[in-house]
């Protein structure tokens, strides 16, 4: 028996080791790049890349313009796209090809979407008929039909939206990322949309079997602007209550909560379902998501306020979820994505990380178990928003300036 009681004990510590948290903030550069990027248009504030199945590209610009791009750098203007509100951290974010886009053409657009007086934004989740028209050498494009399938309400002021969006492996669902808005306690609260992920139909309803399926939230839910930091927002003045207008679906739409800037979304080669976001004055993290848990903003962090106001370490309350990976110092990502194509041989199934403070781009490697862990980090030079895949396998980089770089990255020969 105490043979036995020393082995359970000894899978228990590997088992907990093997999962232990992981601070890749120290991370050294590696001394040498092993790939080219080579420059082939710029944009003002780049923001997403969406590839269509033809090769072509379509990028955001935060200040509200999106564009369609050939991979030699031709941009054509696309028409139709819905106002936003271009402010702090908001505006035009992301852009998502349906999967069903042979069928239906059909674009998904996240993006902050303005009041009447345009003192305070929401995000709102859009969907169109992207067409594309005229001429090889004068092509044309126009966002058809757009409508707006989901809104986080009520709108006020904070940056932090999220916006990042993935689609379950069978093309009925899509998951959402709502950042916490600067406002910090509603990511906890099961009756507002903020630091949450959501999990929809194609149509942006609730999907069935979420964890509180059919449940719905309060009538009413209280606004607060951006408090300083996380103990001033527990006691922030309420400035108004909003009443919906029928039931909140809430809860029935949250498949995760606890978040604070989630701007990464993807799902692994095993299935499983990534998600990268910024922490405060530390505490970037990667996170496994899975249903009905919480991941602790913002009553834990591996990080403190900006202000450097405590916040409790994650080692407290045990019952909330950790990341797998975190960084402190912070690299600031922009988006990442898992790695399937052939000129890059070696990366396959790795995440590829564009971070912006750093200005790096990060490798991080998976056991397919839930477990991950950092791999190279390499100098580019560029705050990197967002990273995808080219259909030959090439990177292709956005850089989060104005003018900001769009890059086509290749092995070093």
């Amino acid at each position: 028996m105490k043979t036995l009681l020393n082995v359970m004990l000894i899978l228990i510590a590997v088992s907990a080791n093997a999962y232990a948290q992981v601070n890749a903030g120290e991370l050294a550069p590696e001394p040498n790049v092993p790939f080219t990027m080579t420059q082939v248009a710029t944009f003002n504030l780049p923001w997403r890349i969406a590839f269509l199945p033809d090769g072509r590209m379509l990028i955001t610009e935060k200040v509200g313009p999106v564009w369609l791009v050939t991979q030699e750098g031709g941009k054509t203007p696309v028409s139709n796209a819905p106002a936003v509100l271009h402010q702090g951290q908001g505006g035009m974010l992301g852009i998502y090809v349906s999967p069903h886009y042979a069928k239906d053409q059909s674009v998904y657009l996240t993006y902050a979407e303005p009041n009447e007086d345009r003192s305070g934004s929401s995000l709102a989740l859009a969907r169109a008929r992207l067409a594309i028209g005229g001429t090889v050498a004068s092509p044309t494009a126009s966002l058809d039909g757009l409508q707006v399938i989901w809104r986080q309400m009520p709108k006020g002021r904070g940056g932090q939206f999220g916006a990042a969006i993935a689609f379950s492996s069978d093309g009925q669902y899509l998951f959402l990322t709502v950042g916490d808005r600067q406002r910090m306690t509603p990511a906890q609260d099961p009756d507002q949309e903020l630091g949450k992920i959501l999990r929809l139909t194609l149509d942006g309803k609730p999907a069935p079997g979420n964890p509180m399926a059919g449940k719905t939230g309060a009538a009413t839910v209280p606004l607060i602007n951006p408090p300083r930091d996380t103990e001033l927002a527990k006691t922030a003045p309420v400035i108004s209550t909003y009443t919906f207008p029928g039931p909140n679906l809430t809860p029935s739409e949250t498949w995760t909560t606890g978040h604070r800037t989630p701007y990464g979304l993807a799902f692994g080669p095993d299935g499983r379902l990534w998600e990268l976001e910024h922490g405060p004055r530390g505490g970037d993290e990667l996170n496994l998501i899975e249903p009905g848990k919480n991941y602790g903003w913002p009553l834990v962090s591996y990080a403190t306020n900006y202000n450097r106001t405590p916040i409790p370490h994650p080692d407290t309350r045990p019952d909330l979820t950790k990341p797998v990976i975190y960084w402190t110092p912070i690299i600031g990502p922009g988006n990442f994505m898992f790695y399937k194509g052939a000129m890059f041989p070696q990366w396959r199934g790795s995440a590829l990380i564009g971070a912006m403070e750093t200005q790096t781009l990060n490798r991080v490697t998976f056991d397919g178990k839930g477990g991950a862990k950092p791999a190279e980090r390499w100098n580019v030079g560029h705050r990197i928003r967002d990273v995808a895949e080219g259909p030959d396998g090439a990177l292709w980089m956005i850089e989060d300036a104005n003018p900001g770089g769009l890059f086509r990255v290749t092995p070093k020969k």
